[in-house]
C-alpha cells in the first residue's frame, strides 16, 4: 500500500481508509467521520480532513507502529529515503518474491513519470504566474519534486536489485533477521535490527 504525501496513486493508503470508513459506516456521513478521525490526529490549521489523515499516514503511522509492536512491525515500510518520494508498507505476511518487482512496476516507475510531468507542468506555470508570490509557491513546490525525483532514481535502482535477487523470508527467523534482509531500502532498519543496514 503506497504511502505518499501527495495524492499520485488511487489505491494508495490515504484512499484505502477513506474507502473502508465509506462502507463500514453509513456513506452519507463520510464527511463527518473523516473529519472526526482527522480531529484525533492533530490537524493542522487550514487543513481539510484528508490531508491530516494523508500526513498523519505518511509522517507518523509507522513510527506509532514499530512503538506498538516493539520495534518487531509486521507493516514493513519500503522507503525512499529523507524526502520521501515514495513510501509503502507491506504486510509481512502478505510479501512473497515478487513483491518488490511489482512494486517497481505499479508504483516506483509510473512515479517517476507522474513527477516528470508535474515538474513540467510547473516549469510552464512558474513562466505563466502573474505575481511573485505564486512564482515562488510554484519553485518551490518544483524544487522539492525536482528533489524527490533524484532520491527516487537512485531508490528505484535498489529496488531493481534487490527484485532481482527475489529475497524469500522464512518467518521462524523472526522480524529482526528478515528485516535486515532488504539493506537500506526500508525505513527505521537500525531500530529494528539494531544495526545499519549493509
Amino acid at each position: 500500500v503506497p504511502l505518499t504525501d501527495t495524492d499520485w496513486f488511487d489505491d494508495d493508503a490515504c484512499h484505502r481508509l477513506v474507502e473502508f470508513i465509506s462502507v463500514a459506516w453509513d456513506k452519507t456521513h463520510l464527511e463527518e467521520n473523516l473529519t472526526f478521525l482527522a480531529d484525533n490526529l492533530s490537524p493542522k490549521k487550514g487543513e481539510v480532513s484528508r490531508e491530516t489523515i494523508r500526513r498523519y499516514l505518511c509522517d507518523k503511522f509507522f513510527k506509532e507502529h514499530l512503538k506498538t509492536y516493539k520495534k518487531r512491525p509486521i507493516y514493513w515500510l519500503f522507503s525512499s529515503g529523507k524526502l520521501r518520494a515514495f513510501q509503502c508498507l507491506v504486510y509481512l505476511h502478505r510479501y512473497n518474491e515478487g513483491t518488490l518487482a511489482r512494486m517497481r512496476t505499479e508504483y516506483v516507475i509510473p512515479l517517476q513519470g507522474k513527477i516528470a510531468a508535474r515538474i513540467d507542468q510547473l516549469t510552464g506555470d512558474i513562466n505563466a504566474a502573474n505575481s511573485t508570490a505564486h512564482r515562488k509557491k510554484l519553485e518551490r513546490e518544483r524544487d522539492k519534486l525536482i528533489k524527490q525525483q533524484v532520491e527516487l532514481q537512485t531508490f528505484d535502482e535498489k529496488l531493481r536489485h534487490y527484485a532481482d535477487q527475489r529475497i524469500s523470508l522464512d518467518l521462524d527467523d523472526g522480524a529482526k533477521v528478515n528485516y535486515g534482509k532488504f539493506g537500506d531500502l526500508l525505513a527505521e532498519v537500525k531500530a529494528v535490527t539494531g544495526k545499519k543496514p549493509s
